[in-house]
């Protein structure tokens, strides 16, 4: 009789701590959607336009090779949804490079937030893939007036090493504002790259571990244009300033892959 008591008691424990499992799990999904700004798990059998904008071309006539001697055309076939990934390809066919870059330009934009985006690199020399924001007054305001807050940058051509800057009207360009990490297995498998933007500061992460924090001391239009709207891009560019100039034609295709992109409110 003891016995039955006793297991009886067990199986009771038991359900109920499953429950409260259950209860506590139910709830973080909860909590979670209730703060998320955006999601894209790129689960549709084509890019969700409502959200994405393509760019295309070289950037001619106003900003050929999009400000920076990139090499690339940009098309909407060098960018495709395949099997629950975005999959941007990096191409050369005769003397022609190809690839895409997709904004959130007046779809998504929004104003302090948490991104998250987990991401698998292309590699070779040339190669520069970039998970990145652009102020939404940027057709106003121009840049770097608009600021620009640069999540991920590789080049192929420096193996290990990811960057992450802040271009402003104080220091833009070559900016003093950037740090560079260097993870000898980046190139391995996928990474999530992720950025807390607040009032405040913005605090930058690989795989869940800081590797820059931006807090200047003194914080105006020059030193920090982070107070508005700012959107999303993705982009693989080829060569240019930052990427080459040299471009290695053995390594195509190439694909930056992306799994998701999360917004959540902090």
């Amino acid at each position: 009789m003891r016995t039955f008591i006793a297991l009886t008691l067990v199986i009771l424990i038991s359900f109920s701590c499953k429950n409260e499992e259950n209860s506590i799990e139910s709830t973080t999904e909860e909590l979670e959607k209730s703060n998320i700004i955006f999601e894209e798990n790129f689960n549709e059998d084509s890019l969700n336009e409502t959200y994405w904008n393509y760019e295309l071309g070289d950037g001619c006539p106003n900003l050929c090779g999009w400000g920076n001697n990139e090499r690339q055309i940009y098309s909407k076939e060098n960018a495709t949804i395949k099997n629950g990934y975005l999959v941007i390809k990096a191409t050369k066919d005769a003397f022609v490079y190809k690839s895409a870059k997709l904004t959130t330009k007046q779809k998504v934009e929004f104003k302090y937030g948490s991104v998250e985006v987990r991401a698998k690199l292309p590699l070779g020399h040339g190669l520069w893939p970039a998970i990145w924001m652009l102020g939404n007054d940027i057709d106003t305001k121009g840049w770097p007036a608009c600021g620009e807050i640069d999540i991920m940058e590789y080049v192929g051509k420096a193996p290990n090493k990811v960057h992450t800057t802040l271009h402003t009207p104080d220091s833009f360009g070559q900016s003093k504002n950037t740090k560079i990490t260097v993870d000898e297995n980046i190139e391995k498998g996928f990474h999530v790259y992720k950025a807390n933007w607040s009032k405040d500061k913005i605090e930058f992460f690989i795989d869940s571990k800081l590797v820059y924090t931006f807090n200047p001391e003194i914080k105006n239009d020059t030193t920090w244009p982070y107070n508005k709207p700012f959107y999303i891009i993705l982009n693989l560019a080829i060569g240019g300033d930052f990427g080459g100039p040299e471009v290695d034609d053995s390594i195509f295709p190439q694909e930056f892959i992306i799994d998701y992109v999360k917004v959540l409110k902090i």
